[in-house]
């Protein structure tokens, strides 16, 4: 049996308990719904010991071209392809970030495609947000939620987002914490070890689909063009959540995470495996590199005591170029191709 929407009608789920201990055979239900089950107040119990929850993201690029997203697996089996050469110019990737993944929104351009993200954040608000939790001031959301999609892939400031979003320091986690029930956010947390007593342990902020996070900013592709600052980080946001959506189909398990120091040494993202093998992550909306492109990466090696299996710079050129045994610079496009 399949129940959509399961969040509204949370008193369900004893019924289904009581059900599932009687026939423990898996699968007899399906509980789908856009927000998280175990988010709701009124939840009478967690089903602990008798779910599996599923994450379902917006589109990945591969499912988009008809393809196979293998990347997560081929650098931690190293199988990673070094012959591949990347397709995909520049501009076409800013024109797929801005696209992002949703079902609907692949199938629009322009104005009607604005106006669904505008609409879908609104309804999200309205709908499922409140539906979570009592909001008293509607406005904050709206006026957070477009804060919050211009610090795409930068670490969560909770200090200076109060400042300048006007919300108290409670009001603001809570709110966050909502984003994060609807799938509209995700933090990520930091990597560290007992070689890395400099770490700054803030979590990263990325949006599950880029496209929404670049409407909201109000970044279009032509924008980017014109300032390649604002490029590099909504390509960040951009390759970063397509390697997430690959944890949750990938054969190994793994866990996306970031890296910074207090020294202001920062790695986009760290693959953590569950033996504690790394992959560090760089992404540059360049397409040209350049050794100090690997600094970062150089320095995670160092520290890594033996961890880091290869070291990678995602960008927006078209050749494998190998920087040294374990860096490498590969085409965006590899990440799904």
């Amino acid at each position: 049996m399949v129940i959509d929407e399961v969040q509204r009608a949370p008193g369900i789920v004893l019924p289904i308990k009581a059900r599932v201990d009687e026939d423990e055979r898996p699968g007899q239900f399906i509980l789908a719904g856009s927000a998280r089950l175990l988010g709701l107040r009124s939840l009478p119990d967690t089903l602990i010991g008798r779910t599996e929850t599923v994450e379902l993201w917006p589109f990945s690029q591969g499912e988009l071209d008809g393809g196979h997203d293998r990347f997560v697996d081929a650098v931690f089996a190293d199988t990673l392809d070094l012959s591949l050469s990347g397709a995909t110019a520049r501009d076409d990737y800013l024109e797929g970030a801005v696209r992002g993944g949703f079902p609907e929104a692949t199938k629009r351009v322009d104005v009607r495609r604005q106006r669904f993200f505008a609409s879908y954040v609104n309804d999200l608000i309205d709908r499922d947000v409140t539906h979570l939790q009592d909001i008293s001031r509607r406005s904050d959301l709206d006026r957070l939620v477009r804060l919050l999609a211009g610090r795409m892939a930068t670490l969560v400031n909770v200090s200076n987002i109060t400042t300048h979003a006007g919300i108290p320091k409670t009001s603001l986690d809570r709110y966050l914490a909502l984003f994060e029930e609807v799938f509209l956010i995700k933090r990520i947390a930091s990597w560290s070890n007992s070689a890395t007593p400099r770490a700054v342990h803030r979590r990263k902020l990325l949006f599950v689909d880029s496209g929404l996070a670049a409407h909201l900013a109000g970044w279009t592709a032509a924008k980017m063009r014109r300032e390649p600052s604002l490029a590099g980080q909504l390509l960040e946001n951009f390759v970063l959540s397509e390697l997430a959506r690959q944890l949750s189909w990938s054969r190994e398990p793994t866990r996306l995470l970031h890296y910074r120091n207090r020294d202001g040494v920062e790695v986009d993202g760290i693959l953590e495996s569950n033996d504690g093998r790394i992959v560090g992550i760089e992404v540059k909306a360049s397409s040209t590199v350049k050794a100090e492109d690997f600094r970062s990466l150089a320095h995670l090696e160092r520290v890594a005591a033996g961890q880091l299996l290869r070291g990678v710079v995602l960008y927006t050129g078209d050749r494998v170029l190998p920087f040294g045994p374990r860096l490498v610079a590969v085409p965006i496009d590899a990440v799904w191709s």
